[in-house]
């Protein structure tokens, strides 16, 4: 049951925005939340994120350690068995030139690999650079032949 304890008011105006600079009664007089003096006390001051007030920064203290390959990786183009089925007929040699002549790469590339994604029902010549375990095992139960290059 509802009681005089329990009714609260839902309707009630939001919250007024700040007054800043208008006196000592508005809780933000004279400084106006700033402050006294310093950078933050001026106008135009953005603060920077790693900006530790003229101290060294941390980010800049930590060591710098090890190597990460990740500039120099040399990434694989993919194709999936679905897509070889819709660009490709029967009989026909997927390679990296045959790929480039149908439009599906564009651009360097480090080589191909063939992943297991969907069913090939085509029966084609495959010449990439590497072949997934899955794509491998589809491949060798529909009975079509492969080569790769380096796996």
């Amino acid at each position: 049951m509802l009681t005089l304890s329990q009714l609260c008011n839902v309707s009630r105006p939001g919250k007024a925005c700040k007054r800043v600079g208008r006196g000592p009664g508005s809780g933000l007089g004279k400084t106006c939340g700033r402050g006294h003096k310093g950078a933050g006390s001026r106008s135009g001051y953005k603060r920077r994120i790693t900006y530790e007030g003229g101290q060294f920064r941390l980010f800049m203290k930590l060591p710098c350690r090890g190597f990460t390959n990740a500039r120099f990786k040399k990434r694989y183009h993919q194709i999936n068995l679905r897509q070889l089925d819709a660009i490709f007929t029967d009989g026909d040699v997927v390679n990296l030139e045959t790929l480039v002549q149908k439009g599906y790469l564009c651009g360097k590339t480090y080589g191909v690999k063939l992943l297991g994604d969907g069913e090939l029902h085509k029966q084609v010549r495959i010449e990439l650079d590497a072949i997934s375990d899955a794509a491998r095992t589809k491949l060798q139960h529909a009975k079509i032949s492969f080569a790769v290059a380096r796996d």
